[in-house]
């Protein structure tokens, strides 16, 4: 678990991070989004040490991080992963943090494994590698520990489709086996699809949070079916209220797993089902408009 509060960062007259307050919990992924300067990565820095708060604290499992004995083996981070020393190889650069948490030596090698790094690859110099590679590399250092808590910064930047598809299947799984996982990405959808919590933040400020549930919930559902009125019955009967829409769908007032188990229970097949106004992207948006740089100069 991860529990921040009303963590606050200043630099003279400028506040970057002002009074944020939430917990990541454990078993859970929690996407921690926001435009960039919104203050996530000075946020990140201050829960792992790397930057002192103002005000406010940051504990990890009960804990401020320069207090664990040895952070590595309690919580994995990966805040950039060109930070990373472009002379040594894969391997060594693993052997080193395998070396310094007193872990056995097949944790090297297991971590290879874990993230996909081939032989070869482990064994070339980092400066060599490919964004992605590094990417993989970053996830390895922070795994190596078998921690119990992840803190990554777009972990998957620079992969492509398939590895997107396994870095999720990697956090998921994670945090099915009781890990906390605290995710910063600007891959809206992908955050969509494996967070079960959202924090969001804009100049410095939580502007939403809640379980993606809840949040996605509050804008409402729109689906579909061969049959809309006897879908809309069916829902009625769920004490889920609908509206037609003009084009001929239903508006329904309930998250999409709601809206699909009742369908499910009522032995309708839907032709389609997904978040209103576009999900998580249009709530992202709309919430932080005052801060993106695009709306700014439009």
């Amino acid at each position: 678990m991860i529990t921040i509060d009303s963590l606050t960062k200043t630099y003279g007259k400028l506040t970057v991070v002002d009074d944020v307050s939430f917990v990541a919990s454990s078993g859970r992924v929690t996407g921690f989004l926001g435009p960039n300067g919104a203050g996530k990565s000075t946020s990140m820095r201050m829960m792992v040490g790397l930057t002192t708060p103002t005000a406010g604290s940051a504990t990890i499992l009960g804990r401020r991080f320069a207090d664990l004995p040895n952070p590595g083996l309690e919580v994995g981070v990966m805040l950039d992963a060109s930070a990373q020393h472009a002379g040594r190889t894969g391997r060594e650069i693993l052997t080193l943090a395998q070396r310094f948490m007193g872990l056995p030596a097949r944790r090297v090698d297991e971590s290879i494994e874990a993230v996909g790094l081939t032989e070869s690859e482990a064994g070339q110099r980092v400066g060599n590698y490919s964004l992605g590679m590094r990417q993989r590399l970053g996830v390895a250092t922070a795994l190596i520990g078998e921690p119990a808590v992840l803190i990554l910064d777009e972990p998957a930047n620079g992969l492509d489709p398939a590895g997107i598809r396994w870095m999720r299947d990697l956090l998921r799984g994670y945090a099915d086996q009781g890990g906390t996982v605290l995710l910063s990405s600007h891959l809206l959808h992908e955050v969509e699809v494996i967070a079960d919590d959202i924090v969001m933040i804009g100049k410095g400020r939580i502007v939403a949070q809640g379980s993606k549930s809840e949040l996605l919930g509050a804008a409402g559902t729109v689906v579909r079916a061969a049959d809309i009125f006897r879908l809309q019955r069916a829902l009625d009967q769920h004490g889920v209220l609908t509206t037609v829409t003009d084009d001929g769908a239903l508006r329904a007032d309930a998250d999409a797993a709601r809206v699909g188990w009742a369908a499910h229970a009522s032995g309708l097949a839907l032709t389609e089902l997904r978040s209103a106004d576009g999900g998580l992207e249009d709530m992202f948006l709309q919430l932080t408009a005052d801060t993106q740089r695009e709306r700014k100069a439009a």
